[in-house]
């Protein structure tokens, strides 16, 4: 399976909000990075617990209006087309990093201001 395959289908279990299967693709020890944010998840279960509130940390009508992968050696970038009540379009990127066939590192790249002014 390609790499990019994999972080698709993250993709979409996190759309269909089935948490357990978007970390089963992740390393036991792996790192989350969001920019503006003065913490890091450091480890599976501190990303799975994470998720049960994403509502809280995503802005108000946040929605993804476009997903693009593009692979690379050992990693994937996923270029986000979003959307929110108070910002009309955007973009975002996230840096998938991958062991084997399990991903060990994801960090994201936005305009932090931007993310602060659509709350």
């Amino acid at each position: 399976m390609r790499l990019a395959d994999i972080v698709q289908r993250g993709w979409e279990a996190l759309g269909a909000g089935d948490f357990d299967t978007l970390v089963a693709d992740y390393v036991e020890d792996m790192t989350f990075i969001m920019p503006g944010q003065t913490d890091v998840l450091e480890g599976r279960q501190a990303f799975r617990g994470a998720l049960d509130g994403l509502g809280n940390i995503l802005p108000p009508g946040f929605e993804i209006t476009g997903l693009r992968q593009i692979e690379g050696e050992n990693e994937v970038v996923s270029i986000l087309e979003w959307r929110s009540e108070k910002v009309p379009g955007s973009q975002a990127s996230v840096l998938f990093r991958f062991k084997g066939d399990k991903i060990y590192e994801e960090r994201w790249f936005l305009d932090t201001e931007q993310w602060k002014h659509a709350f």
